[in-house]
């Protein structure tokens, strides 16, 4: 563990890649999990020291063999980021379709702790490590149309507090962002909120700042729980 290696999982167009961005601005190499291998070489091309792996988190055994891909092409990582998210479609209990439900769970929930598995070995030798976990409202409270959605993020945050309490003596910092708004991506935007003006949404770059400072805390006063939000949002 001799360099500093982030690994992300979600690389997408909005937090994931800004996390990227941040990490290898701060002299990371940085591998990026993502489905769409198109935006990988796209952002390959953009990121100094950035390395793309296609791959579903949902998907378990490949998410496994690729988290042993990247430990042998890029390194041991040093900071872990479970960034992917699985949330559509929303429905009350009666619509909710049990095999989507449990689709999201595994990208939301089981995924972290397959990552957490992959790391937290060669963390736990080098005694020093993060996990960073980007959450948002759903998982402090469900709300209908959220039957599916809402379980499966507040399940993703107790694990992540089960993780801190557990690997913090040992050197491993966890922390869990719960991002509390809309956030400025290619698709939130034009599709979803298309008159929202900027102050509505929270930038991914500036969330991306937010978790590269939390990954760098003293471990005398280091933060498990934090709510990110833009200055106008109603809460």
């Amino acid at each position: 563990m001799g360099e500093r290696v982030c690994i992300i999982t979600g690389a997408g167009a909005g937090t994931g890649a800004a996390v990227a961005r941040r990490f290898s601005q701060g002299g990371y190499k940085v591998a990026m999990l993502a489905r769409d291998s198109e935006r990988l070489e796209k952002l390959e091309k953009e990121i100094v020291n950035s390395h793309g792996f296609q791959c579903d988190v949902a998907d378990i055994e490949a998410f496994k063999r690729v988290l042993k891909l990247v430990k042998k092409q890029v390194g041991s990582p040093t900071v872990a980021v479970h960034n992917a998210v699985a949330g559509r479609p929303f429905s009350t209990i009666l619509d909710a379709d049990p095999e989507v439900f449990e689709y999201q769970f595994r990208v939301n929930t089981k995924a972290l702790m397959v990552l957490a598995q992959a790391v937290v070995p060669d963390m736990i030798t080098e005694k020093k490590g993060v996990i960073l976990v980007t959450g948002n409202t759903s998982a402090w409270r469900g709300k209908a149309n959220f039957s599916m959605f809402a379980p499966t993020k507040a399940a993703q945050r107790i694990l992540a507090e089960a993780m801190a309490r557990d690997l913090g003596p040992k050197g491993i910092h966890v922390a869990h962002f719960t991002v509390d708004a809309a956030i400025d991506t290619p698709l939130t935007r034009p599709t979803i909120f298309p008159d929202a003006p900027d102050d509505f949404f929270a930038k991914p770059s500036d969330i991306a700042d937010t978790m590269y400072h939390i990954a760098h805390q003293k471990e005398s006063a280091w933060t498990f729980s934090l709510d990110l939000r833009p200055s106008k949002e109603k809460w």
